[in-house]
């Protein structure tokens, strides 16, 4: 699908390589086809829509800077609708999932399970017992789930395929969210790994490679070319002591997107150029193996977008509320209570309302002052029926919300 001829930019800072388009009228284009009509062939608000030009134009992007032999995956934790998994899955090189519910996604995707990996604190033995069943990459966070493997290696007479997830020994700079550095629930402290790795060869597990995540949500280039130069050298450390040739060695991911207008887009040159550099002293040092970058948010959330319909218009205390059909039940991130620090506004519009503009909130229907997706913004002058917008949606959306939250009715997801 390619991008239809736009007659005017949506210009914002948060989305410099690829605006959203708006017609004369002020409405929003997706696909070339106005969003009003997309809702209602959708069916309802509260609804997310994703469009599919945008993941197969970052895609291309990705393919386009990084060296050729970088194999990329997919975390279907940052959104795991079928469809979208399954347009993806035709795009990248893997998956990886952090529950068996998520497997069964990556699996009716069609999804080869020499692609897929396994990765989180606390799977269940059975859980385990499955994925080896299945074929799969399992990501070691613990000793425990080690010996889970050994016996469902006993039980299936197969020998699992595993790699070991560290906790390593310093943080990603400047990153949203650090899973890594100090104490932490993820994955095996590096100064254990040594032990592991013996204990590996000793039970006799296909030993693939390792798991090296260090945080999320990062836009600054030096930071995330830093990291995975460290995490490079502290797995050449371990060259003597691993059970078999490195086949696999994944660099995470850490790849953020903008959400606000003071955000600048991440430059991927330098991690491009320090990925290359990398990939060389790979292909001499472990010629079996390859590099593996594991991006979620970064595919996905500018791709997507919340659309919830104004239902009511209110003035309180001089200030303009736009009480919304959907609120944070549906998109807990936008509220700022998914583990922002400070509160601050995702992109937002009114669909189709050009001509003026006001300082108004969007707020939900839920009985808390936590439902809040827009506080006190320059927004087109809405009016009850019109379409609001949350742009940057496309990443811990619905599955990240507390939908059962006061009983309100289930939201709809559509790629367009």
């Amino acid at each position: 699908m390619s991008e239809p001829d736009a007659t005017r930019d949506l210009a914002a800072p948060w989305n410099q390589a690829q605006p959203w388009r708006t017609d004369d009228a002020g409405e929003l284009e997706i696909a070339g086809r106005p969003l009003s009509r997309i809702v209602e062939a959708t069916g309802q608000t509260p609804c997310y829509l994703y469009d599919r030009w945008r993941l197969d134009a970052r895609v291309a992007h990705l393919r386009a800077c990084l060296p050729a032999p970088i194999k990329l995956h997919y975390a279907i934790k940052a959104n795991p609708i079928p469809a979208l998994v399954g347009h993806l899955a035709r795009l990248t090189d893997g998956l990886d999932v952090a529950s068996v519910g998520e497997l069964r996604v990556a699996l009716d995707a069609g999804t080869d399970p020499l692609n897929i990996s396994f990765a989180g604190p606390g799977k269940r033995d059975a859980e385990l017992r499955q994925a080896v069943a299945a074929g799969i990459l399992v990501n070691i966070e613990s000793p425990r789930e080690l010996e889970a493997l050994s016996q469902a290696c006993e039980s299936f007479g197969a020998s699992a395929r595993v790699a070991v997830r560290v906790n390593l020994p310093f943080e990603l700079k400047a990153s949203g969210m650090r899973m890594s550095g100090g104490a932490k629930q993820f994955g095996i402290d590096s100064e254990q790994v040594p032990a592991l790795l013996a204990d590996i060869r000793s039970r006799g597990l296909a030993f693939e490679g390792f798991h090296l995540y260090a945080g999320s949500q990062n836009l600054k280039a030096a930071a995330i070319a830093e990291a995975q130069d460290q995490c490079y050298k502290m797995v050449r450390g371990w060259a003597d002591m691993m059970p078999a040739p490195l086949r696999s060695l994944n660099l995470g991911g850490g790849f953020g997107i903008p959400y606000t207008p003071s955000e600048s887009p991440l430059d991927l040159g330098p991690v491009a150029d320090s990925l290359a550099a990398l990939q060389q002293r790979c292909a001499q040092d472990s010629p079996q193996a390859h590099l593996v970058l594991e991006l979620g948010r970064y595919l996905v959330a500018e791709a997507g977008l919340y659309v919830t319909r104004v239902i009511d218009r209110k003035q309180s205390r001089g200030q303009t509320f736009l009480v919304c059909d959907g609120g944070m039940h549906h998109h807990l991130a936008a509220s700022g209570n998914f583990g922002q620090v400070i509160r601050r506004n995702y992109p937002v519009m009114v669909n189709a309302r050009p001509e003026s503009s006001e300082i108004a909130s969007v707020v939900g229907p839920l009985c808390t002052p936590l439902d809040l997706l827009a506080d006190r913004m320059q927004l087109g002058e809405a009016h009850v029926g019109d379409l609001v917008v949350v742009f940057q949606s496309g990443a811990y959306g619905k599955t990240a919300s507390p939908r059962e939250f006061l009983g309100h009715p289930e939201l709809i997801e559509a790629p367009v």
